[in-house]
């Protein structure tokens, strides 16, 4: 709390020093002296001393290792009565079966609403309405998820019932029905969106058609899954060498431990989740037409693999990126939308992910006639990237924007325990945050220069385009052979008479 008062104390005052210059019709008078002892007058912005930023030692999280191998984490925070818990669980939807893609996403929703045996789902929404409390169930690429808030006097209450959805869910086959109707609503309206088609085929691109990280669900995949492949896969993850639970809030550390050692400490440990095991060879080189012939516009995306955290470029590339593409002041906004005026928005990232190569792109949406002049202005981007040393300036304003940004992302002790819990889920060391700053801060222009000719082929990117053909002016085949990707939606023969299709 007091660091969050002190930092608005700090906005506050640097914002009230801006206006406390000559009055409005006085910008000709001298500045007044400063009285003995006081700071030296100072009349203008560009003027006003930064102090060095102090070091970044964030309060950590009281961590615990159960006998069984289920990790913990508890996070103190009293200044409001709510208490917040997760439990990431170790495998996602890269490690369903291929038959079978939409398992987890079909999992997530009916774990939720099918409830348990002692309760069911809709009864447990009532209760949840009426203590303003929640839980909910997610699934994601790496993990699935349970996670609950409350009141704190309703915290012992709430936790019974997400620990009791948590290990004894009774998945039931109507939920199930309404789970696969969602998904198959998602399909069928999956080409609506030039923006969705974009992301889909850029992953299928980067990663690969049949990789478990670009897979896709069909009706087919959806319809193969049954409430058996729900249990199965709760049974296979939900141990607790396999789980990581996080609590935050108001809360005593020592009671909250005692009820979590009585929770989990007798179940029995399982199976060692093994994840999918992968390969990255990059996209094939080319350009790639989406055709929808019912749009105005072009998204273009040139794609191809970024890289890891782990990576000890991570920093380099980090920097690197925000020279590139982050934001407003970033060379691809300044020329492919200011100066040359070819993007509605323009953007890019050298993703990284935890433990598998992000996705590298560059992206732009622009005007159906404008779709080569766009593409080509953001390859010389890239190509400029490798001999374009950044300037003083650049470099500067880009590790601000980077440092100035993350530390957002730990300005409450529910963001620090999140962030300590995932580093933990994906095996990096407690204190990877704390060396990210002075990582950035080290990064001179030569790294930068160095990792982009290092990490940066334009020869291997895959350009991506989305948009009606007919409407492009100077033809796509300007850029390179185009190939047509099928982007239609397979569908078994009984839809396909559903819904009047031969």
């Amino acid at each position: 709390m007091g660091a969050r008062i002190g930092l608005f104390a700090a906005i506050f005052g640097i914002a009230l020093a801006s206006f406390s210059g000559p009055a409005s019709g006085q910008a000709g008078l001298p500045a007044t002296s400063a009285a003995p002892g006081s700071p030296a007058p100072w009349t203008s912005w560009k003027r006003v001393p930064i102090p060095p930023l102090p070091a970044f030692h964030p309060q950590q999280p009281t961590r615990i290792t159960l006998k069984n191998g289920m990790m913990i984490f508890l996070q103190e925070d009293h200044e409001l009565p709510f208490i917040h818990g997760f439990v990431m669980i170790h495998g996602g939807s890269r490690d369903e079966p291929a038959d079978k893609t939409g398992l987890t996403d079909l999992y997530a929703e009916a774990w939720r609403t099918s409830g348990t045996a002692k309760i069911s789902g809709d009864r447990m929404d009532d209760i949840l309405e009426a203590k303003a409390a929640k839980i909910e169930t997610d699934g994601d690429l790496e993990s699935t998820s349970l996670a609950w808030r409350s009141f704190t006097q309703d915290f012992d209450q709430v936790f019974g019932m997400a620990t009791d959805l948590l290990l004894h869910p009774e998945f039931r086959a109507d939920k199930l029905a309404l789970a696969r109707q969602q998904e198959d609503t998602g399909i069928v309206r999956r080409n609506d969106d030039p923006d969705q088609i974009a992301v889909r085929e850029a992953e299928i691109l980067a990663y690969g058609k049949n990789s478990p990280y670009a897979r896709v669900p069909e009706f087919a995949t959806v319809h193969a899954v049954t409430l058996a492949d729900l249990t199965a896969w709760h049974d296979r993850t939900v141990t607790p060498n396999n789980m990581i639970v996080g609590i935050s809030g108001d809360f005593n550390t020592a009671e909250m431990e005692a009820k979590l050692r009585a929770a989990f400490e007798p179940l029995p440990r399982g199976p060692k989740f093994v994840t999918v095991k992968a390969t990255f060879p990059g996209p094939t080189p080319g350009v790639y037409l989406a055709q929808k012939s019912d749009v105005n516009q072009s998204n273009v995306w040139i794609v191809g693999l970024g890289t890891e955290r782990s990576n000890p470029d991570y920093y380099a590339l980090s920097v690197m990126n925000t020279v590139f593409s982050g934001g407003f002041g970033s060379r691809l906004f300044q020329d492919v939308r200011t100066r040359l005026g070819l993007a509605y928005a323009v953007e890019g990232a050298y993703g990284a992910s935890y433990d598998h190569p992000g996705l590298f792109y560059v992206a732009a949406g622009t005007k159906s006639a404008s779709t080569v002049a766009a593409t080509q202005a953001m390859l010389q981007q890239i190509g400029e990237l490798k001999t374009v040393p950044p300037t003083t300036a650049e470099l500067r304003n880009a590790k601000d924007q980077v440092l100035n940004s993350w530390i957002f992302h730990f300005d409450s002790p529910e963001k620090i325990l999140r962030q300590q819990a995932t580093l933990a889920f994906f095996g990096y060391p407690s204190d990877f945050i704390e060396k990210y700053r002075d990582g950035i801060e080290k990064v001179t222009a030569a790294d930068v220069t160095r990792v982009a000719n290092q990490y940066v082929h334009p020869s291997k990117l895959a350009i991506l385009v989305v948009g009606n053909a007919a409407q492009f002016g100077t033809p796509l085949s300007t850029l390179g052979p185009v190939k047509t990707l099928d982007i239609s939606i397979p569908m078994p023969p009984g839809m396909q008479q559903r819904m009047g299709q031969p």
